[in-house]
């Protein structure tokens, strides 16, 4: 036999309400996570290409074989006889020495120089960012990125974020938790509340409980 519909409803508020009172025990129980540090120590970052990214490649005193090409969703490139070789994951340098040792088969001391025209990078150095942002979306790393540089680009926070609880996932430190206060940072102006990205960061604003 059904169950009638306002048992069921009944049963269900029941339920909701006893997993937010769970939730509420849980943060408030739970361990206080440390400040995200000021500083996030990134030093001599180099851009590594990924998929999605433009590449503009030179091949000095070889113009019919210089060309802007894409980075492809499988991480390839293909050029001028070079059917095709793998660009995610390397700098422009190392794929510009790979390419001369391709050419070098057809082309006697190729010299080729790689500029990335469109910056996208390997999926395991953007910064996302979810929950309660205006425009949750993923970032492009840049060297001295902040989580200010960060909230600017995705429009601030949302009425019903709270921004204070917020957290970053740092995937360079094992997926380690640090706090960080985008409330006080972005609507109170509190700069001391600002702090350095690290490439792979997850951006994390919960939503307010009231």
């Amino acid at each position: 036999m059904n169950q009638p519909i306002s048992g069921r409803l009944g049963r269900a508020i029941r339920v909701l309400t006893l997993g937010f009172a769970v939730l509420l025990v849980a943060c408030a129980s739970g361990p206080e996570l440390p400040p995200a540090p000021k500083t996030a120590a990134v030093q001599d970052y180099t851009y590594i290409i990924g998929a999605g990214d433009n590449l503009n490649i030179i091949v000095w005193r070889n113009p019919e074989l210089s060309m802007s090409v894409p980075v492809r969703p499988d991480g390839k490139v293909a050029a001028p006889l070079v059917d095709e070789m793998v660009a995610q994951g390397k700098t422009s340098t190392e794929l510009a020495r790979e390419l001369e040792k391709q050419l070098g088969k057809y082309v006697r001391d190729p010299v080729v120089t790689v500029l990335v025209t469109a910056f996208v990078g390997p999926y395991g150095e953007q910064i996302r960012v979810v929950g309660e942002a205006a425009k949750p979306q993923f970032l492009s790393y840049k060297k001295d990125m902040t989580v200010l540089d960060v909230m600017i680009a995705v429009g601030g926070l949302t009425d019903f974020a709270d921004g204070n609880s917020a957290t970053i996932l740092r995937t360079s430190e094992g997926n380690k938790l640090y706090a960080v206060r985008l409330k006080d940072l972005v609507r109170r102006g509190d700069v001391s509340a600002n702090v350095e990205m690290k490439p792979g960061d997850i951006l994390i604003v919960p939503q307010s409980l009231f």
